[in-house]
């Protein structure tokens, strides 16, 4: 079985940095079942591409613990050739380093997103072409799929359940590593050894943040851990705990400071207000809440403790049908494309860019202009040059603990124009609060419409 990573991020050859493997040489590794071979095909400036190739013994087939429905299986199958649990394993032994996201020499490339195209010749995936898409499309990629027949000479005979399957997306390597380690088991749905407890406590280790935002994260627990439901039962538990510990414990005392510091100027009624407004103006008829915190307003959010917070406020249990029938919430990420994010009017949100890594804010805007698409988007964010009119916050400080960065107007401006015209948008601009002659407004909205 092959799998080959390209890099055209320049230098591209810094990929082998990350890869611990010299692009001058071919590294051969023993494993139980066979042996690993790193090589890389092609290595220059602006594109370097390396081969894992794992040559299966098919003795171990034979003799291994894997599971096989019948004496002529254990002679005649697929392993050797199709990407499967094998090569997720020789994967995390040959690199283990560049899927933990480490590099002793190079920190900061590990840290980078990259140019990045993954082949793999060979899957099985017996549900289709429909759902490879729906397991990588979500994590930004472009997919390109070819579906190979049963057998060339006899096309009468149709079409098998084997794909090539190319992959492109700018991420860091970790990412990528990690995503086809837990997904390409998942879609062959056939492990080659004993699952036990140990592989529940593998996929949240792998999955983490990304793993419990995918909209068919449970289609992808119960492939990886071959459908033993007791199993993905403890996925799933441990996978939402690390979400919800981390939401209400640390999110509320970060949020009180920010709400305590604004609370003053009763800018979050103001900011409620002014997008409320737009929406009303513009006549939207169906709202989409990305990030919808306690559910001000309506929507989606990443946490589920913060969603049951927001179905409290909203009090669902005691709403009119007519009125509940009009609203949900619902849980998921704002940097992964979801089809349920598809076919609004109109998109908020507020007071939310601020919180996503720079490094995602590329798939933000994917997910929601050129995937989701609403007629218009509504974003709200701090003007950072107003916080210095803030008396209680420390010089340089930012509002809230989870923001990872706050722009001025000119910075906020010039992504939101860059958004509008990559994906045929126009862009107006609006200061929400009381007005400082020098330093603006204390937050900054843009409304995009098509």
């Amino acid at each position: 079985m092959l799998l080959k990573i390209t890099s055209h991020s320049p230098p591209a050859t810094d990929i082998g940095y990350l890869l611990g493997k010299h692009p001058d040489k071919v590294q051969s590794t023993t494993l139980p079942f066979g042996t690993a071979h790193v090589f890389y095909p092609e290595a220059n400036e602006t594109r370097c591409s390396v081969a894992l190739m794992v040559d299966v013994d098919p003795v171990w087939l034979v003799r291994g613990t894997g599971e096989r429905s019948g004496p002529l299986a254990q002679y005649v199958n697929d392993r050797p050739y199709t990407a499967s649990s094998l090569l997720a394993v020789t994967m995390a032994r040959v690199f283990a380093s560049a899927m933990s996201g480490h590099s002793a020499t190079r920190p900061e490339l590990a840290a980078m997103p990259l140019q990045l195209e993954a082949q793999v010749p060979v899957v099985r995936c017996r549900a289709g072409e429909a759902t490879l898409r729906r397991m990588f499309e979500p994590l930004g990629y472009d997919v390109h799929i070819a579906q190979h027949a049963l057998d060339e000479q006899h096309p009468e005979w149709g079409q098998s359940g084997y794909f090539s399957l190319t992959l492109a997306g700018t991420l860091r390597l970790a990412d990528l590593l990690t995503h086809l380690y837990v997904l390409l088991p998942a879609i062959d749905g056939d492990k080659h050894y004993f699952i036990s407890d140990d592989e529940v406590q593998k996929l949240v280790n792998k999955g983490g943040d990304w793993l419990r935002a995918h909209p068919e994260r449970e289609w992808i627990m119960r492939g990886y851990l071959k459908r033993q439901r007791s199993l993905v039962r403890e996925a799933l538990g441990k996978l939402m705990a690390d979400s919800d510990d981390e939401a209400d414990t640390e999110a509320p005392a970060a949020d009180a400071g920010e709400h305590s510091l604004e609370r003053s100027i009763g800018l979050n009624e103001q900011r409620l207000a002014a997008v409320q407004k737009v929406l009303v103006d513009a006549g939207a008829k169906s709202v989409l809440d990305l990030g919808c915190g306690e559910g001000r307003l309506l929507g989606i959010d990443v946490s589920f403790g913060i969603l049951e917070r927001a179905a409290k406020r909203l009090a669902f249990d005691r709403m009119p049908p007519m009125k509940r029938a009009r609203i949900d919430v619902q849980h998921g990420s704002l940097t992964y494309r979801d089809a349920r994010f598809e076919g609004f009017d109109a998109a908020c949100a507020i007071e939310v860019i601020e919180h996503i890594d720079a490094e995602r804010l590329g798939a933000f805007e994917q997910t929601v202009f050129e995937f989701a698409r609403p007629g218009m988007v509504v974003l709200t964010t701090p003007n950072v040059e107003y916080n210095a009119r803030f008396a209680s916050l420390p010089a340089g400080a930012m509002r809230h603990d989870d923001h990872r960065f706050e722009w001025t107007r000119a910075q906020f401006e010039a992504w939101a124009r860059g958004v509008a015209q990559r994906h045929g948008y126009r862009v107006t601009f609006a200061p929400v609060g009381p007005i400082d002659v020098e330093r603006g407004a204390p937050t900054q909205m843009g409304v995009f419409q098509r």
